[in-house]
């Protein structure tokens, strides 16, 4: 095996490596709050990994009877986003490899 060989098998062996924990992006909630949305995060994706708006709307459904009404939720892979939010009441993660989750409350 030549040595640009050696170098493109070692470069496709990192490009697999997936991340499945939880990798907060940005967050300006405080770190109780933010602990509980990352644990309903996990949960709704791991529940309806086939399906991301299913898991959008129980993480909404959630935070609107825990926190109170105005949630949003953005659940996907590929996706830009510009938004207006309440301060301390934004969370942008990673979950899954390259399932993006974004929450935030404006009312």
């Amino acid at each position: 095996m030549t040595d640009l060989e050696g170098k493109r098998d070692e470069t496709e062996t990192a490009k697999k490596i997936v991340h499945t924990y939880p990798l907060i992006r940005n967050s300006d909630m405080v770190e109780e709050m933010k602990g509980e949305v990352m644990e309903l995060v996990v949960t709704a994706c791991e529940k309806h990994s086939t399906n991301n708006e299913m898991a959008a709307r129980m993480i909404k459904e959630t935070m609107d009877k825990k926190f109170g009404p105005s949630w949003h939720t953005v659940v996907g892979e590929g996706f830009g986003f510009e938004i207006s939010y309440e301060c301390n009441n934004l969370l942008y993660m990673f979950f899954g490899g390259n399932l993006a989750v974004c929450i935030w409350k404006c009312s």
